[in-house]
């Protein structure tokens, strides 16, 4: 019962004073009698109001009924179609790798023009253009402290994607082409392979953690980097086993370092296996009650901007903070909050969130962000988490990349390595005696 109250809490909608209902509330103080007319002043006041909120966040005195027509700081990020919110896990993860700031200027460039391309009508080329040769000319000009930047046994693999990145088939080069031949579809695909060799230069450039934890939490298990866990989703119904699918996550420990170093340490102990999934219109839950269970992770969201997670805490959307790992993003993977205390997450129960733009403001944001330690992406078989019904069973849950990031306090290390070679020695003596 307590867990249920737990995510109907994680998961509602709509809170009543951020409807976007109640905007239709508001109309009805107008009372137009010609409706096209008035409808059109409605939206340039409530466009004006949004604007002035957010700079001067203080009510507007002396006109009568238009105080009604305020909304909170807080909505006016949410309802702002300008909130830049990565929109995919590849994008969010791209822009957690801390790296050399060479690359991070690059990478901005780049990805300005990703938003570009959203625009529906004429489409500024120009602009993208420019922000192309900027970025090519900080690369050109940098090289030295882009390669230098990269450990000595990873430079060589680094100076070829560095090459490819200038003037590969999808380097910044062929980028200005297709730029100049105005055509959407092949600069999408041109940008997408440029900003996939940034986020491979990066990760050469990342080795670890680019910040101390505190001191308290050094005994806690720890990804320092990045890590993938794959997923085998099996049918909880009928005799015969029935597949759903495979669903791979990225976990991210440059951003939440023990909340995804609990979750691997968690995988590595075969926690997640035989364990069965519920759903809400929101989010897909594993079982609260796990017979292995985690360490109490504290609430862990790094803010944009910042070098290093906050704990304890949630951000302040109307205060202009937003988590380098955003939660809405469809696919994003987060702990549930602890039945305890909100302060810290739930030692073992994680959600994949359906993010819906339906129930998010016009920026793009969930009335949810911000609430929840987010550790990774869904980045392949994101079309199985729609598939998912109550009762389905993870068949296994295995790390397949990130051991070497994972640490550990000395005890647990030594279970995970005894339990390794455990099922070594017994596959090993499955095939003898199996053997004719």
């Amino acid at each position: 019962m307590a867990s249920r109250v737990v995510v109907t809490a994680c998961f509602s909608p709509v809170p009543k004073k951020q409807s976007a209902s109640s905007l239709s509330v508001q109309h009805s103080l107008l009372k137009p009698s010609h409706d096209g007319l008035i409808k059109g002043i409605e939206k340039a006041v409530v466009s004006v109001l949004i604007v002035a909120q957010i700079s001067i966040p203080i009510p507007v005195l002396g006109l009568k009924g238009l105080n009604d027509l305020m909304v909170s700081p807080a909505e006016a990020v949410l309802y702002s179609p300008n909130t830049k919110v990565p929109r995919t896990g590849e994008f969010a993860l791209r822009k957690a790798i801390p790296a050399n700031p060479n690359m991070k200027t690059i990478q901005e460039s780049l990805e300005d023009i990703s938003y570009l391309l959203r625009i529906p009508q004429r489409k500024p080329y120009g602009s993208m253009e420019n922000d192309v040769k900027n970025a090519l000319k900080i690369a050109t000009k940098e090289k030295e402290s882009i390669l230098s930047s990269m450990p000595e046994d990873v430079r060589e693999k680094g100076s070829l994607l560095y090459a490819s990145l200038i003037d590969g088939k999808g380097g910044l080069q062929k980028l200005i082409e297709n730029i100049k031949e105005q055509n959407p579809d092949k600069v999408s695909i041109s940008l997408a392979s440029s900003l996939d060799t940034i986020a491979e230069i990066e990760l050469l450039q990342a080795p670890g953690l680019s910040f101390l934890l505190p001191q308290q939490y050094l005994n806690y298990p720890r990804l320092t980097g990045r890590g993938i866990v794959e997923f085998t989703i099996e049918r909880g119904e009928g005799d015969e086993a029935q597949s759903v699918g495979k669903i791979q996550v990225v976990i991210d420990g440059f951003s939440a370092p023990l909340t995804a170093g609990n979750f691997a340490k968690l995988v590595m102990d075969g926690a997640y296996d035989g364990v069965k999934l519920k759903c809400t219109s929101q989010a897909v839950l594993t079982d609260n009650e796990l017979s292995k269970n985690g360490y109490n992770v504290p609430l862990e969201l790094m803010p944009s901007g910042q070098f290093e997670p906050l704990y304890k805490t949630t951000l302040s959307v109307q205060d202009g903070e937003l988590p380098v790992l955003p939660l809405s993003v469809y696919g994003a993977v987060a702990m549930a909050h602890n039945v305890d205390s909100e302060e810290y997450s739930h030692p073992s129960q994680f959600f994949f969130y359906l993010y819906d733009k339906r129930n998010a403001g016009l920026g793009g944001l969930s009335f949810d962000e911000g609430q929840f330690s987010v550790f990774g992406y869904t980045t392949s078989g994101r079309e199985a988490l729609s598939q998912i019904k109550t009762g389905d069973v993870i068949k296994s849950a295995k790390l397949i990349q990130g051991l070497d990031r994972l640490t550990l306090n000395f005890i647990s290390f030594l279970l995970i390595l005894f339990l390794q070679l455990f099922f070594v020695n017994l596959n090993y003596h499955i095939k003898i005696t199996s053997s004719p």
